[in-house]
């Protein structure tokens, strides 16, 4: 049986920290910069998003701070994920050098400490499940994924703020944190009473929260927690069929809404940037004068023209090819390679698609014609296939 939830007040929050600084965790949570909620290290309950809150909407994000509240988690998600410590931007994935033998090559190692990632919302765990299931799944697991999974500490925060594009109810990511986390806190304001429901998901977590300052759990918290997540799958209205969204696009795939979206979508990959799961990579060597030589890995993204050049040329070189690729793949063959959705409903891609492209738009309409084709339409190439 797991152990019975504890309530901590926003002290204890504050010693959660310490905590886990002190045990050598360089924590990552979220803090307002640069006009929206990002995460960044943090020392102290103080540098968390007092008062902030988020509205968001297909192509809109905003912020704004309420002076009368000092709600720390009144927000859905930022821009960014915690999939760049998985996964970093920019990385050196071996190097080279000449000696008396040859060639010596040594994979490159990260030496840095570990990370506690605090805050992270219940889809933002589970997209760093998938990232894992991908990157340290198979037989030649990624290192410093692998590395930051085995060490690193979740300290999850259920959602009691969805934004407008969140669909997590539907791929079963939120809002509710069930599994992935080492501790799972819950924000509770009813009656003036600003507290934390806390939850150890792991025998680490547990040891934590052990010395953190609390008082038992009552009755009323847990019908507060219990109103906080009801009222967030009532504010979700967007939603996708997650068991039938496979197979449906699986069999769409010369339906004209393909060219339809082709018409709106800039190919500008920022959907593939703020998701917490994709992982196209782009490779690089570089070289020096004295022979040393080193491999880079860097983010890609499969809307960019060259990502999916072969000899010849690119594969896909229309924008309605990409984005099908995006989606079909995101949604559709990700499950026939992982056995998961590569979708965790976090709804980054709607609020941050420049031009407000709905992926859950784009699905519903499909759904609603079918196994339509395209007429008056030149076929797709060989090489857009």
């Amino acid at each position: 049986m797991p152990p019975e939830p504890v309530v901590i007040d926003r002290g204890g929050v504050d010693a959660l920290i310490a905590a886990l600084r002190s045990r050598g965790y360089r924590t990552i949570g979220p803090v307002v910069r640069n006009g929206a909620i990002v995460h960044a290290e943090i020392s102290s309950v103080a540098d968390l998003p007092a008062g902030w809150h988020d509205e968001q909407a297909p192509g809109s994000y905003r912020i704004h701070h309420n002076e009368d509240d000092d709600e720390l988690f009144g927000w859905a998600v930022g821009p960014q994920s915690f999939k760049a410590s998985l996964f970093p931007p920019a990385s050196i994935v071996w190097r080279g050098r000449r000696d008396s033998g040859g060639v010596l090559v040594e994979q490159a190692t990260d030496e840095a400490p570990p990370e506690a990632f605090f805050g992270a919302r219940p889809c933002e765990v589970a997209g760093m499940s998938v990232l894992g299931t991908v990157l340290s799944g198979g037989a030649y697991p990624d290192p410093n994924c692998a590395r930051h999974q085995s060490s690193g500490f979740v300290v999850a925060v259920e959602c009691g703020a969805p934004a407008s594009t969140c669909f997590c109810s539907s791929m079963g990511s939120g809002p509710s944190a069930t599994e992935g986390f080492d501790i799972a806190l819950t924000e509770l304001t009813s009656a003036g009473d600003h507290r934390f429901l806390a939850r150890a998901g792991t025998e680490k977590g547990q040891s934590v929260l052990d010395e953190i300052p609390q008082r038992e759990l009552k009755e009323k918290d847990r019908e507060d927690r219990h109103g906080v997540i009801e009222r967030s799958r009532e504010i979700i209205t967007r939603h996708l069929d997650a068991s039938a969204v496979p197979s449906l696009l699986a069999r769409n795939l010369e339906h004209p809404r393909w060219e339809d979206v082709a018409e709106r979508c800039l190919a500008c990959g920022n959907c593939t940037l703020v998701c917490p799961t994709c992982f196209c990579a782009a490779t690089s060597e570089r070289t020096n004068l004295s022979g040393e030589i080193q491999l880079e890995r860097r983010w890609d993204s499969c809307f960019d023209l060259a990502h999916s050049y072969l000899h010849g040329g690119s594969v896909r070189v229309s924008t309605r090819s990409r984005y099908r690729q995006w989606m079909t793949h995101k949604l559709s063959t990700w499950v026939d390679q992982f056995g998961m959705s590569g979708c965790v409903g976090c709804g980054r891609c709607i609020t941050w698609c420049p031009v407000g492209i709905d992926i859950t738009e784009e699905v519903s309409a499909i759904a609603e014609t079918d196994g339509a084709t395209m007429t008056n339409e030149v076929p797709l190439q060989p090489s857009e296939a």
